[in-house]
């Protein structure tokens, strides 16, 4: 039986994850060779894309140089998250 998956934490990491991966897909990279690039394991990158894990700045800034990309489109206009 699979594993009911966990949900976004919330609607600010989930938009961030949807972004990094449509930016992986543009590139036409795997989930494991995107996280090569960005160095980073590939079960953390696929936590963040499903918004189940929160990247901190230096993390950003990973995602960003090893997606091709700058952190701005990537962060750029994200909902606020809640308090």
């Amino acid at each position: 039986m699979a594993k009911p998956t966990k949900p976004p934490l919330n609607p600010t990491l989930k938009a961030f994850g949807d972004r990094v991966r449509a930016r992986r897909l543009e590139l036409g990279w795997s989930q494991e060779a995107a996280a090569d690039e960005i160095g980073v394991h590939w079960t953390h990158l696929g936590q963040v894309e499903r918004g189940q894990r929160s990247a901190r700045v230096e993390n950003i800034l990973k995602f960003a140089a090893g997606l091709q990309t700058t952190p701005g489109a990537l962060l750029d206009g994200l909902p606020a998250p809640a308090d």
